[in-house]
């Protein structure tokens, strides 16, 4: 079964989400210190790290990036029940 370790950032609406993915592409801020200072998950105390978990754990909108889309990217903002998140695969193994 497929595995994979991913971090993100759960905020409340897109405009937020979009403006802390700017910031980290251009070096403003780090992915740990937005998720340690936006994130609304509990994660964010960790910089964001969900650990590791297998595919059909989290949200569906969630598990397909984190196991169909480019590992080491922060990809977002996606959408789910929770909010808007930036979501980045630190590692998968298929």
């Amino acid at each position: 079964m497929a595995t994979a370790s991913a971090r993100h950032i759960l905020v409340a609406d897109e405009v937020v989400c979009n403006e802390l993915k700017k910031k980290i592409a251009a070096g403003e801020t780090t992915f740990e210190k937005a998720a340690q200072d936006y994130s609304q998950c509990p994660s964010g105390a960790e910089g964001g790290d969900l650990g590791s978990f297998p595919r059909g754990a989290m949200v569906p909108e969630f598990d397909k990036v984190v196991f169909e889309e480019e590992v080491g990217v922060v990809h977002g903002p996606v959408k789910t029940q929770f909010g808007w998140h930036l979501l980045e695969t630190t590692s998968r193994e298929d």
